[in-house]
């Protein structure tokens, strides 16, 4: 039940929120901009996880060579 109100919640908040930003009107240059930015952090993101799981991997004593 509590699940079921917490998701309904939310959908209507994405909802409401994607009706607001079609009434105001974007700039595409910035959305495109944005889209961007989202997608060089997303890599970020990527590269510093696969870091981070081969370093932890090393540490503890991982065989990580290829065949």
């Amino acid at each position: 039940m509590f699940k079921g109100l917490v998701f309904a919640t939310g959908m209507y908040f994405a909802i409401k929120w994607h009706y607001d930003r079609e009434k105001q009107g974007t700039d595409r240059r910035a959305l495109l901009r944005m889209g961007g930015k989202m997608a060089v952090i997303f890599v970020l993101l990527l590269l510093v996880l696969l870091l981070l799981t081969f370093g932890l991997a090393r540490m503890l004593g991982m065989d990580l060579s290829l065949p």
